[in-house]
């Protein structure tokens, strides 16, 4: 029996969808509702999760968190309280044929523009231009999307209309070889070589930063010639950067890479994506590639004949976060910028390296003998990658791929590092578990891992699967170029034990430079880029090993000083106003032991009676992706 009610302004009840005009209001009702959900999962987290510059920077949450806040929202927005489960599943069905049969790009844009602006998503304008931007993408991902009318109104009407599971888990293959007893690595001999690793992350060149404008504008980046002059009462954006929601200048990049003789000189450069700005809602293929291509050239003019190895962000493609598995053929595929990024960098990648680059985004090579450099696409492991609605079991095989680069690395008695830009922490769940795995497995061969893309200064510890107790990894995750948010320009110099017969290729050591951004733009100054730290003095570790980042944790969970001083690097020497409570450096603590995403166990022992404080309850900052 449909229940009854009232609708607002007509003062008499009436029966729900009984009547011709009542269903075709369910239906426009219910595809408004349905390209709300498209809206929240192809808009970029930076528009969707809005929250004020210095907030606590938090993991960010997965796709059925996000969906569980907005859709209260829309529910309420359209007043569809009154909706079956047959009729919702009817309407799903005609909605994803009529998408299939030419829906009308122009309709389905207006549709979601409107959601976003009713639900505050994001400036109307921003909501009009990133709409523009998206809407060809999000009717194709859709059309594709295994996305079920049972699934969306499972989600919508709750389980006994169906089952809301986009995300499947899934597994990789291991080989049946045993796995050798764990060997953790020698200290190196003294006097044994030591090789500087350049680390660079998250450039964020914007080609629009305008000295003088608006930091604190209502868009999602600032300090750009669209973003207006401040009020008399506060300063524009500074020459060199600024403390706000803003990128970088090209100026600043170039004092970056011209000063780094006294930080070298280094073996080796591993940079890890991000090149373009955070204005994603106003980006074309031409501006990626300028990005591409600019960037590029600079880093090789002052480098010189230092070898690069890059790694894909999740900014270099338009829309932002889009990263089609390579079965997606045409248009639509990621082909016009991965053979781009071939073009750029030939000069650094072995033809091996660019035959798969060039597939998929990700390449292995040796860069000295006895060391296998992995380089990994981790946009297919992205909660923000929208393509991955339609498959996200290992997307492009790169996961299986990876395990036969290790095996064949063991066999060889090779060791391997590994570079990408999402760290694993951050992934969707199946990836991030499956991957959790194999650096389990193949722990003897492996001998560091080097991530960005948060651009704070922070770590992931990994451990023994049977009894998450022994650490056994960690990945290093650099804090980056740009300012964005609120952040001193940095890089990072990783010390590793260098190339000889035997080495174990592990991290020694590492040290964080930064640009002074209040010294820099005094009236006169000039850039000074200066060592901020260096990680094994400053925190009084035995060594870089797993073992004494795992000790450091726990260390600063009960020594507030040691762990302010971890709160003041990971921020680059510029840390928010407000204070880190127990709370926040609990969620902080747990963080850096989290390189298994949705994995609480990981933190079990944090607290005395094994509980973690509500992380919602934390005041997120906007993700950095």
């Amino acid at each position: 029996m449909p229940r009854h009610g009232v609708s607002p302004g007509e003062g008499h009840p009436r029966s729900t969808w009984e009547t011709e005009s009542d269903r075709s209001r369910g239906f426009r009702r219910l595809r408004l509702l349905w390209i709300g959900l498209a809206v929240a999962l192809v808009l970029p987290d930076s528009l969707v999760l809005w929250a004020p510059v210095g907030a606590h920077p938090l993991p960010t949450q997965s796709h059925p968190a996000r969906f569980g806040r907005l859709v209260p929202q829309l529910r309420n927005a359209f007043g569809w309280w009154n909706l079956t489960c047959p009729v919702c599943k009817g309407l799903f069905t005609a909605i994803d044929f009529g998408l299939k049969k030419e829906p009308g790009v122009a309709w389905v844009g207006s549709m979601a523009t409107k959601l976003c602006k009713l639900l505050k998503i994001a400036p109307p304008t921003v909501c009009q231009s990133a709409v523009q931007l998206f809407e060809d993408d999000m009717v194709e991902v859709w059309t594709r999307s295994v996305l079920s009318p049972s699934e969306a109104c499972g989600l919508l009407l709750g389980s006994t209309c169906g089952h809301w599971d986009i995300f499947s888990s899934w597994n990789v293959s291991l080989p049946a070889v045993p796995k050798p007893s764990p060997q953790p690595p020698k200290p190196p001999a003294p006097g044994a070589p030591v090789s500087r690793i350049l680390f660079l992350t998250d450039l964020h060149w914007d080609h629009g930063y305008l000295e003088g404008t608006d930091p604190d504008c209502e868009n999602p980046l600032c300090c750009r010639q669209d973003s207006g002059l401040p009020p008399a009462s506060r300063p524009g954006a500074g020459y060199w950067g600024e403390y706000s929601k803003c990128d970088l200048p090209l100026r600043t990049l170039e004092s970056l890479l011209s000063g780094l003789g006294p930080a070298g000189p280094f073996d080796m450069v591993y940079w890890t994506g991000d090149i373009p700005a955070h204005n994603v809602w106003h980006q074309s293929r031409q501006d990626q590639l300028r990005a591409l291509t600019t960037i590029t050239a600079l880093v090789k003019k002052f480098l010189g004949p230092v070898p690069v190895y890059p790694a894909v962000g999740n900014h270099e493609s338009t829309p932002v976060n889009g990263f089609p598995p390579p079965f997606i053929q045409g248009n639509y595929s990621s082909s016009w910028l991965y053979e781009a990024m071939a073009k750029a960098w030939e000069s650094w990648l072995p033809a091996e390296a660019l035959h798969t680059l060039r597939i998929g985004g990700f390449y292995a090579l040796s860069p000295r003998p006895g060391l296998r450099l992995i380089s990994l696409n981790m946009n297919f492991c992205s909660r923000e990658n929208f393509w991955l609605l339609i498959n996200s079991t290992d997307p492009a095989g790169q996961l299986q791929w990876l395990v036969g680069e290790l095996q064949a690395a063991e066999d060889r008695g090779d060791k391997v590092h590994i570079i990408g830009h999402i760290p694993p922490g951050h992934c969707l769940k199946s990836w991030s578990w499956n991957y959790y795995r194999i650096v389990a497995r193949y722990e003897n061969t492996l001998a560091g891992q080097f991530f960005g893309h948060t651009h704070v200064d922070e770590f992931e510890v990994f451990y023994d699967e049977e009894t998450l107790s022994r650490p056994l990894s960690v990945a290093f995750l650099a804090p980056s170029a740009t300012t964005y948010i609120g952040l001193n320009p940095g890089y990072r110099v990783y010390q590793i034990d260098g190339n000889y017969p035997g080495s174990s290729h592990v991290v020694l050591d590492h040290e964080t430079f930064i640009l002074n951004l209040t010294e820099a733009n005094e009236p006169g100054a000039t850039p000074h880029w200066q060592r901020l730290y260096r990680a094994r003095e400053t925190y009084g570790l035995p060594s870089a090993l797993p073992a004494a980042w795992h000790d450091l944790v726990y260390r600063m969970r009960g020594d507030t000083q040691l762990f302010q001083t971890f709160w003041f690097l990971y921020h680059k020497g510029h840390p928010p106003s407000e204070p880190c409570g127990m709370p926040c450096r609990l969620t902080t603590l747990c963080a850096q032991l989290s390189a298994r995403s949705d994995s609480p166990a990981l933190c079990r022992h944090l607290v005395p009676d094994g509980s973690l404080p509500d992380v919602q309850s934390l005041q997120p900052r906007p993700p950095f992706c």
